[in-house]
């Protein structure tokens, strides 16, 4: 498959043009013009790029990709380290952010709510990028929590009443803990997401809504690997997923 080509069906699906993003979607460095071979992984590490010219791979397709607004722009240290052992083996990098967040089947949000057994309901907060919806039973939030622990195979944190039911819920993958307010009012008992801050604490508190951080990278695995299947499902690629661990 031609390079261009996979980026033209890339962006079809995930329909970057839709979004206000904090990085540039799509082909952000590239590399040889026939693709074969595709690594995803959640982050464009070092240890994915590694991988990735372990297994000979002509492309490397993530979540987290490079050249964020407000960043150094310049190409030096750990860029410049990863940048060039892509250029060295011809290695195309590929990233899709928010799209990949928001996408309705494919997203991380949508993966994320499947496995933590909620039904959607919808979407709203900015870009749509909060989903809500409910469990098919009542849970307590300890309970809930321990699910989410054992669903994503990383300990959760809880901020609230253990004890407290749990019924409506909102999520949104990543570092999402901006977004508790807007879970808050539409009236849900749980909000989840990747990280926390200090106030979420006091905010679960106040509001009686339980906080739970299930991992940035935890809850963001498998939107990657849910677009990686679909990409080889539909086009014969061969496509890999590679976990590199990330306790954040």
């Amino acid at each position: 498959m031609q390079l261009t080509e996979l980026i033209r069906t890339l962006d079809s699906w995930l329909e970057p043009w839709r979004f206000k993003d904090y990085a540039p979607n799509g082909l952000q460095v590239e590399g040889r013009a026939e693709v074969k071979r595709v690594v995803c992984g959640v982050t464009a590490s070092q240890a994915l790029i590694d991988a990735a010219i372990e297994r000979k791979a002509d492309a490397v397709l993530v979540h987290h990709g490079y050249f964020w607004k407000n960043e150094d722009s310049r190409i030096t240290g750990i860029k410049r380290a990863r940048i060039a052992s892509l250029l060295a083996h011809d290695i195309s990098l590929i990233a899709y952010h928010l799209p990949l967040d928001g996408h309705a089947e494919l997203g991380n949000n949508a993966q994320l709510g499947a496995r933590l057994g909620c039904v959607a309901d919808g979407q709203g907060g900015e870009q749509n990028l909060l989903w809500h919806g409910h469990l098919p039973e009542a849970q307590s939030a300890a309970n809930f929590a321990k699910s989410i622990s054992a669903a994503l195979g990383r300990e959760a944190v809880l901020l609230g009443d253990e004890g407290a039911m749990i019924k409506r819920v909102a999520w949104c993958s990543g570092g999402a803990q901006g977004m508790f307010g807007d879970a808050i009012a539409l009236g849900v008992d749980a909000f989840v997401t990747g990280e926390v801050s200090e106030q979420n604490t006091h905010q679960a508190r106040e509001s009686k809504v339980a906080f739970i951080a299930a991992g940035h990278h935890a809850s963001e695995r498998y939107g990657i690997q849910a677009l990686g299947d679909h990409l080889s499902a539909m086009t014969g690629l061969e496509v890999e997923y590679v976990e590199i661990s990330n306790p954040i």
